[in-house]
């Protein structure tokens, strides 16, 4: 038989190692989990890019109003076909005349009387002359008839032809201003029309067709109802969907980098990636605000299409595109991830791994895009990195890559 205590002392000696154990256990260092890439050689680019991109026809025309009044509802569609000097775009006529207010409406009464009166007045001037003149002209035939007989002198002959002649030219003066009378007073009555007397369309020939500037097709209706128009209102955008051209607002800081000529890799419109190259960069620059509500300085950048319309053919008018303008590439590239990228002071680091632990390591990069840094020094090809270490990543820690 085993002496009880010398079982109890045996217990408590097991229970002991089982702590030491476990102690030991929890404070050996376990392998940390991080996601591991690989450096490699390869083709690199770097670009400057702008997802808000716009396509819009290259010449839009703006039809506009040559006149005030009234335009008829278009009866044209937004992508129908219009022909140069021949399509019909807009109709227009003109403006029924103004409500008077009772003031305006009792001075024009009042000058449409002093209009009659005048009128009338100038009918008697008429008639006066009329008179006058038939009276001279009866005195001449006879001062004619004496002077056949030499009977008279021929003063009096000229007194009488010089009355006939100077009665004729004031009958004329006369018949002018009652002409005169006549249309003031015909003026002054056609502002006292009422608006609801007159009706442009009873007159087919008051109206004005205005034709199509070039031919291609309806982008925009920008007056589709009936309304009253003033002089220089747009009226429709016409322009052919076929030249089409890319407008991309970048930032001045992006701007600076590319230049004329530049590729331009054309994606996020629906259909394949297309080829572009950057035609004209704007020399001034706006203001914008982004949808974060900062203020940032943009460039407008035009872009024409590389590839064959068929390509593109999907692509209208104001359609969105994202657009990578191509600022430097490079076919065989050592390059690292951006996101095992960290700073050290002023220099970059990665973690490398080495015998499965992690080991700060400077590098030198120059190139970068949103996905890789090219390597300068510091990295070897196949060198394995960490990718976005936390901080529990430091130097000498045991690393195992987690699994996919």
């Amino acid at each position: 038989m085993i002496p009880a205590i010398r079982i109890k002392r045996t217990v408590g000696l097991l229970v002991v190692g089982l702590l030491l154990a476990g102690l030991v256990w929890f404070a050996w260092q376990q392998p940390v989990a991080v996601d591991i890439a690989t450096v490699v050689r390869g083709p690199m680019e770097v670009t400057v890019d702008d997802d808000e991109a716009k396509t819009r026809v290259r010449d839009v025309y703006t039809v506009s109003a040559p006149l005030a009044g009234k335009v008829l509802r278009n009866l044209r569609e937004v992508g129908d076909q219009v022909t140069a000097d021949e399509t019909v775009v807009a109709v227009m006529q003109p403006m029924r005349p103004s409500f008077l207010d009772v003031r305006t409406r009792e001075e024009l009464q009042a000058a449409l009387a002093a209009a009659e009166a005048s009128e009338t007045l100038a009918e008697h001037d008429v008639h006066r002359l009329q008179a006058s003149l038939d009276y001279n002209r009866s005195e001449l035939r006879r001062v004619e008839k004496l002077k056949v007989g030499e009977t008279i002198s021929v003063k009096a002959l000229d007194e009488a032809r010089f009355e006939v002649e100077t009665n004729v030219a004031a009958l004329g003066s006369a018949q002018a201003q009652l002409e005169v009378r006549r249309n003031e007073r015909a003026s002054i009555a056609a502002r006292l029309a009422n608006p609801t007397d007159t009706d442009p369309q009873e007159d087919s020939s008051c109206c004005i067709q205005i034709r199509a500037p070039v031919t291609g097709r309806v982008l925009k209706l920008i007056q589709e109802s009936e309304n009253v128009v003033q002089p220089g209102a747009p009226l429709i955008d016409i322009g052919d969907p076929r030249d089409l051209e890319i407008v991309a607002d970048l930032l001045s800081t992006d701007a600076v980098q590319i230049k004329v000529g530049s590729a331009v890799r054309i994606d996020g419109w629906g259909g394949p990636p297309v080829q572009g190259r950057v035609a004209r960069i704007e020399p001034a620059g706006f203001l914008k605000i982004s949808a974060l509500g900062i203020e940032e300085q943009r460039v407008r950048t035009r872009i024409d299409f590389v590839d064959p319309p068929e390509m593109w053919s999907g692509l209208g008018h104001d359609y969105r595109v994202i657009v990578h303008v191509t600022i430097w590439q490079g076919d065989n590239v050592l390059t690292v991830p951006v996101g095992a990228l960290f700073r050290v002071g002023e220099d970059w680091a990665v973690f490398t791994v080495k015998e499965g632990l992690a080991r700060t390591t400077l590098v030198k990069v120059d190139h970068r895009n949103d996905r890789l840094a090219e390597v300068v020094s510091g990295l070897s090809e196949r060198d394995r990195v960490i990718l976005h270490p936390s901080d529990r990543i430091t130097e000498g820690v045991a690393v195992e890559e987690r699994p996919n």
